[in-house]
């Protein structure tokens, strides 16, 4: 959720009633880089991994296998977070050319030595987040053993492999295969759009959390949704005139954060999807300069 997970999207979500959020994924190479910068200004690695107090619990997502500058990443970050996660699950060529992210289920011996350099490295708990394989084999049964084994505390799937990217249908008979053969907390991931969805998945799995991801874009109203109907059988919807305000939101809590406005303009882009007009918005989005000039837009498209 690179350029989509920000501090600000991630507050909303917390409001919303997500019980955990994650950061958007972070190299361990610019984490150290930035470490030795923000030293030189007196400052810490939150300046650079920006959060809030009040999203806790709070994991941070780290990526990339050179096993000394994981260990010494994860030391960094440990202070500032309740959770390290590790990714091996992003798809992106630019992540899985550096034997990082995805492609990493595929070299098991080096998985093993990153679990054990990352769980011997600090006292917070580890997860993983990872997905079944990286072509038409699936690899994440071994990866799991390998995980639980090395102290990994909670694995999260997402059911697809790195070939498939976000194309074709999550294969949820692989969560429950997992959830059935180790003793660690699962996490399903992939295709929760609907309350519907999030329950469908607990019952046909059995896992022990649900992730949502891509579902959330624009629609943080989604985990309260889940909660409610979890709990009751039933859920609130949510009109175009409740996103167009949750944006407005979004909007005041970026500005406190070093959020790209590129990032702010699409995550406006998100929120207006499939709303009445929508396709005259767009351009109005993609024009505006400053995050006054969105909320500007957006606070007209309400009336």
């Amino acid at each position: 959720m690179a350029g989509v997970s920000d501090p600000a999207l991630r507050l909303l979500c917390k409001e919303m009633g997500a019980g955990l959020v994650v950061s958007e994924l972070t190299s361990i190479h610019a984490i150290i880089a930035k470490e030795k910068q923000l030293q030189v200004e007196n400052k810490k690695i939150s300046e650079f991994i920006e959060f809030s107090e009040k999203e806790r619990p709070l994991s941070v997502q780290l990526f990339g296998s050179d096993l000394e500058a994981l260990a010494k990443a994860a030391k960094i970050v440990e202070p500032f977070f309740d959770i390290i996660d590790y990714n091996m699950g992003c798809p992106a060529p630019h992540i899985t050319q550096q034997m990082a992210g995805g492609a990493l289920l595929q070299n098991i011996d080096l998985t093993q030595k990153i679990f054990k350099t990352l769980v011997s490295s600090v006292k917070k708990p580890v997860t993983l987040k990872m997905r079944a394989g990286v072509n038409d084999q699936y690899l994440f049964k071994d990866i799991a053993s390998v995980a639980q084994k090395e102290g990994i505390k909670m694995i999260t799937l997402h059911a697809r492999t790195v070939r498939q990217g976000y194309s074709g249908k999550s294969d949820w008979t692989l969560i429950k295969e997992l959830k059935e053969m180790v003793d660690i907390p699962i996490v399903g991931n992939g295709d929760v759009t609907s309350p519907e969805l999030a329950k469908a998945m607990i019952d046909e799995t059995g896992c022990d959390y649900v992730m949502v991801g891509r579902g959330a874009m624009g629609n943080p109203f989604l985990f309260r949704q889940i909660n409610d109907y979890l709990k009751s059988g039933s859920y609130q919807e949510y009109s175009a005139k409740h996103r167009l305000e949750m944006f407005l939101k979004y909007a005041d809590f970026a500005i406190n954060y070093n959020i790209k406005f590129s990032n702010i303009r699409q995550q406006a882009m998100r929120f207006t999807k499939g709303i009445m007009h929508a396709a005259k918005l767009r351009p109005q989005i993609m024009l505006a300069k400053t995050v006054d000039d969105l909320k500007s837009i957006i606070v007209e498209a309400s009336y």
